[in-house]
């Protein structure tokens, strides 16, 4: 007697922990999102740039800075395996921007308005707008000094609000001088907590004097009082940091602008100078900043170019979609054209070449699939033509067949009627279609 092998039970695979499915229809959405914003970049004459997801690890160490909680904690790290070289997925893109630019010698002819979209990495936990995985759309403007083109990339976010609306965004501002004024300042800060070293959390106690600044942005409800008592940058600014600070602030107040100055606000990597910004919001809990940035001068420098100005910014693209949620805006599908309902496979040959034209005209079209058992009952088609949301139902049945010619039948124009048109005029009747959009 044989005896029948048990089957092996097969795993149920899932997604690493983190890094979530965007399905339809939360992924037309993004692609709404990314659609204004390439609009809006175009208007603004910025160009797509686009770097490669893995990097070598020093350039985000020399880049974002050893004692940040992206290296120190975040990073995706792992060795290459055939030359043991230290790669990391990119927790952020604007190293990699600066690593292409010095790389391809991108600025020998003047500065680059670049901006950029796509997937980034970091070991968080995950929450609500706060993922491993995440998606990022930013801009950066390279090789330029001065305190309108800071200026102009708030503008540009602040535009970003107004085109897809969102109202409850506030901006907030500061300046973060240059390196002898924080020299100045660090010192200060130092002498401050050393002071009051029983109230620091163990973050802030390791940070004291690797980088103090850091501790400004804690989120520790317990230090709030103590940091804001703490010296604030802006007191230690000289004359240059303050007139720059100035000019971008007459700017925006010149183009109703409103903004609120943060002296906390030091950002999360070390490459910030002058100008630092967020866009922030209440409507997301602690997850509240929605697009940040500001000036990095000195980045050129620490990863091996010539001196070159620099400012930018980024935003989260699941946490702008949050919000944008939050205030009222749906999941939006691609409106769909035509739904065609077919009565004989056997017409299929007919029916696809038909599609094909309306499609080739710019018609969006979708057909009904068989099922591996025939096309399934009129009735069914007709309720999936309509639950599609179509404009028309292209109906190909046996009378219609036989004499070449197709039914279009308005799903949504209650006011409209229904039309027969030849099958050997496609592109003529395409048009029509296409003109009652």
């Amino acid at each position: 007697m044989s005896v029948q092998a048990t089957p092996t039970k097969i795993e149920k695979l899932a997604a690493v922990k983190g890094m979530n499915d965007v399905l339809p229809p939360d992924s037309a959405m993004v692609e709404w999102l990314e659609a204004k914003v390439r609009a809006l970049m175009a208007r603004f004459a910025y160009r797509n740039i686009r770097t490669p997801i893995v990097e070598k690890t020093p350039l985000f160490i020399r880049g974002l800075g050893e004692v940040t909680d992206i290296v120190e904690k975040e990073m995706y790290c792992f060795e290459d395996r055939l030359n043991g070289d230290p790669l990391t997925l990119r927790p952020e893109s604007t190293a990699g921007v600066v690593r292409a630019a010095i790389e391809h010698n991108m600025l020998y002819d003047g500065g680059k308005r670049l901006y950029y979209m796509g997937p980034m990495f970091r070991h968080e936990r995950p929450q609500k707008g706060r993922y491993r995985q995440f998606d990022q759309i930013g801009a950066e403007a390279l090789g330029y000094a001065g305190a309108e083109v800071d200026a102009e990339l708030i503008l540009m976010a602040n535009a970003l609000w107004k085109e897809i609306g969102l109202e409850d965004v506030r901006l907030e501002l500061n300046s973060l001088g240059q390196s002898a004024e924080r020299l100045a300042h660090r010192q200060a800060l130092i002498t401050h907590f050393e002071q009051h070293q029983d109230q620091l959390d163990e973050d802030a106690r390791r940070r004291l004097y690797s980088n103090p600044l850091r501790i400004l942005d804690t989120k520790n409800p317990h230090m709030q009082a103590l940091v804001e008592a703490a010296p604030k940058l802006m007191d230690f600014l000289g004359d240059a940091s303050l007139a720059h600070f100035k000019r971008l602030t007459s700017i925006l107040e010149a183009n109703q602008v409103a903004y609120t100055i943060n002296p906390r606000l030091v950002r999360g990597m070390d490459y910030y100078n002058l100008t630092v910004f967020e866009f922030t919001t209440d409507r997301l809990g602690s997850q509240g900043t929605v697009c940040a940035g500001g000036r990095y001068d000195y980045l050129f420098e620490q990863l091996g170019g010539k001196p070159s100005p620099a400012v930018g910014w980024a935003l989260g693209v699941d946490r702008v979609l949050e919000l944008a949620r939050s205030a009222g805006l749906k999941a939006m599908n691609p409106t769909l054209d035509a739904y065609a309902i077919v009565s004989d496979e056997d017409a299929l040959p007919l029916v696809l070449a038909t599609l094909q034209t309306l499609r080739t005209a710019g018609l969006s079209v979708q057909m009904h699939a068989s099922s591996g058992s025939g096309m399934g009952s009129m009735k069914s088609q007709f309720k999936r033509a309509d639950s599609s949301g179509a404009r028309y139902a292209l109906i190909f049945g046996q009378d219609e067949i036989a004499a070449h010619q197709v039914t279009v039948k308005p799903l949504r124009d209650a006011s409209a009627t229904q039309a027969t048109e030849s099958l050997r005029d496609v592109a003529t009747w395409a048009v029509r279609l296409q003109s009652n959009a």
